[in-house]
């Protein structure tokens, strides 16, 4: 496996920006930046092994600070929204900034995706470090958080997150990367299939409300595969809140610290497959609704509404005011792990 760090840039304030790339002897590769430990592409084979980048990114490092996408980065120190920026924890009320309408947005404005993290290549894979200080957007507790990616020989990116606190506090980590297996253009024809029988219905702020629904008979339904594209124009409430798919399914059989396929992508077009493996309970899945006005992507794409999907594993939205879902507290001496792989192929 190569490893190669290229400087990119620098902030104002003098940090350095690297972009690492990752090959393996088959060619496929994948770079990877400190800015919020992002993906920036993957390059894998199609079915007739051309090699194209399946991942969404900007040309330029500045258009990553503070982008409305989160574009390819991790998000934190709590991902996904807190009802109106308040939750109690051990007993004492916290406020975090509202940043989404009346919510409070994967950790704030000036969350783990808009920090230049500490980076090093490490057997055989690329790490990631950011000290969040106690207090910053209005968390509590010193939290030291890891992000180690792997590239291996079968195409699979495997990204885990490790952290730890000095007081108690609250944690969920995912990547938001935007995957487009053809490489370019809409993925509404692209299929997609959850290991998700229930999904969390919200309010038109996507909060959730009430106890996981089932999907079936509803536009929510991928238990088997079917187009992005096939139910988005429905009426229905979670389609209408967010100009198409923007919703936590609620992984079947999940067992904390177990890792499982969570879901499949595919476009018959390309040939390509990308599976999701996760240690996690959920998997927020946004069609990337608002895509259109963002940063310039790389080569000087313009991207539009839909010419990516991301699939976010990651524990429920609003987990730290709704104690009947997956525990999302970190508690000092104990160690937050989770997994995600992406695994790619063809069909």
């Amino acid at each position: 496996m190569n490893i190669t760090r290229k400087l990119w840039s620098r902030t104002a304030d003098g940090k350095a920006v690297y972009k690492y790339k990752i090959t393996n002897s088959k060619g496929a590769s994948v770079v990877l930046c400190n800015i919020g430990a992002g993906i920036v592409s993957v390059n894998v084979p199609d079915k007739d092994g051309k090699l194209a980048d399946v991942c969404l990114s900007y040309r330029k490092p500045e258009s990553y600070f503070h982008d409305g996408p989160c574009l390819g980065k991790c998000p934190g120190r709590f991902a996904n929204r807190i009802n109106a920026g308040k939750f109690t924890l051990a007993g004492k009320k916290y406020s975090v900034p509202v940043n989404c309408g009346p919510n409070h947005l994967h950790g704030g404005p000036e969350g783990f995706a808009n920090q230049v993290w500490e980076s090093r290549k490490r057997n055989g894979g690329v790490e990631f470090k950011y000290v969040s200080a106690d207090g910053e957007m209005g968390y509590p507790g010193n939290l030291v958080v890891v992000a180690r990616y792997v590239w291996t020989e079968n195409n699979e990116l495997q990204l885990s997150f490790t952290a730890k606190t000095d007081a108690e506090t609250v944690v969920n980590l995912t990547n938001h990367a935007y995957f487009n297996l053809n490489g370019k253009g809409s993925v509404l024809r692209h299929y997609l299939k959850l290991n998700a029988s229930e999904y969390l219905a919200t309010d038109d702020t996507l909060i959730p409300v009430g106890e996981p629904e089932n999907v079936a008979g509803t536009p929510m339904d991928f238990q088997n595969a079917k187009t992005l594209g096939r139910d988005i124009r429905k009426d229905f409430p979670a389609l209408n809140y967010g100009k198409g798919y923007d919703a936590c399914w609620c992984l079947d059989g999940y067992m904390k610290g177990q890792l499982q396929e969570a879901a499949e992508l595919y476009s018959k077009t390309s040939g390509r497959v990308l599976k999701v493996f996760t240690t996690q309970p959920g998997i927020q899945v946004y069609t990337g609704n608002w895509l259109g006005g963002c940063p310039v992507g790389k080569n000087g794409r313009i991207y539009k509404d839909y010419d990516g999907v991301a699939l976010e594993c990651q524990h429920f939205p609003d987990s730290p005011n709704r104690p009947e879902y997956p525990c999302v507290t970190l508690k000092p001496g104990k160690i937050f792990h989770e997994a995600i792989i992406y695994a790619f192929g063809t069909l």
